[in-house]
């Protein structure tokens, strides 16, 4: 059987496919560490971790540019915090946000390769990703091919990743898994596991477009999952929750996990990012204690 490798992966996962028990260790996590860490100082830190994400249909080069300008201006309003980790757009913007953005910490990263569904042509998707790069982005977030991985091809779905994170060529890769298609802690193990071995940066929970968005049990697994596949290959792949991270209050959450699972190490925006887009502004009010509308 050719897809002998992926399904050998996966049997040799230590990692716990058993919800109840996923269910309760979030809450043991949040019940300890969750007080304590809602305070100004995570909270810029968590601002650090956005992707301030912009994907709608009105989207245009006007507009995508106002948004890029929105994130120069805080740069020198704000010059005491630290800017967001990267702004996140479609592909045919790429090249609008290398334009317009002044600020160098912070990178581009588009959504590719048929997003939101990953429904197209594999050599559909390789020439979007290599176009988007092209035009300037550092970042590459692609849907893993759902359809295929229910139906148990795995081949399939690791020959489509990693032909895509050839075409990626220095840009980094993020996986997205849509977490909330796949429900039960095992399939997201398995989507983890697969993602990783086929050369992710990054694990992403969702889209946010079609399926419930990030929840702190498929944190928790995926999490487990960079965990042990560190440990076995010495490579840190970054984890990004996104799709419903709104409040202060969701963010420290998914902090809280990353902290207590992988540890300190991964507590940087190179390898902890947050997909939202109101999220911003609800750690801005938080951190200044007024309602706050930058963005």
């Amino acid at each position: 059987m050719a897809s002998d490798k992926y399904h050998q992966a996966i049997e040799q996962s230590k990692v716990t496919a058993d919800d109840a028990f996923v269910k309760a260790e979030v809450q043991r996590i949040l019940d300890k560490n969750l007080q304590e860490n809602m305070n100004p100082d995570i909270y810029r830190f968590l601002f650090n971790c956005i992707d301030l994400t912009t994907l709608r249909a009105t989207d245009s080069p006007v507009s995508v540019a106002n948004f890029t300008e929105r994130v120069n201006a805080f740069e020198e309003e704000h010059p005491e915090m630290k800017n967001v980790a990267a702004i996140c757009v479609y592909p045919n913007f790429a090249q609008v946000v290398r334009t317009v953005l002044d600020v160098s910490e912070v990178d581009i990263a588009c959504v590719a390769g048929g997003f939101p569904s990953s429904q197209t042509f594999p050599e559909v998707k390789v020439a979007e990703v290599a176009l988007a790069v092209e035009g300037g982005a550092d970042e590459i977030d692609i849907v893993m091919n759902i359809g295929d991985f229910l139906d148990g091809d795995y081949q399939t779905v690791c020959d489509d990743i990693e032909e895509i994170k050839h075409s990626c060529r220095d840009a980094r890769l993020k996986v997205i898994l849509e977490a909330g298609a796949l429900k039960t802690a095992e399939k997201i193990r398995n989507a983890s596991i697969l993602a990783m071995y086929s050369g992710a940066d990054f694990i992403k929970t969702s889209t946010g477009k079609e399926y419930p968005g990030a929840d702190l049990q498929a944190a928790y697994v995926m999490c487990q999952c960079i965990k042990e596949y560190y440990e076995a290959t010495g490579r840190m792949v970054g984890f990004k929750p996104a799709g419903g991270v709104r409040t202060a209050e969701d963010a420290v959450g998914y902090y809280c996990i990353v902290r207590e699972v992988l540890g300190e190490k991964w507590l940087t925006n190179e390898f902890f990012r947050l997909g939202a887009s109101g999220l911003a502004n609800n750690l801005l009010t938080a951190i200044f204690g007024e309602e706050t509308k930058f963005f």
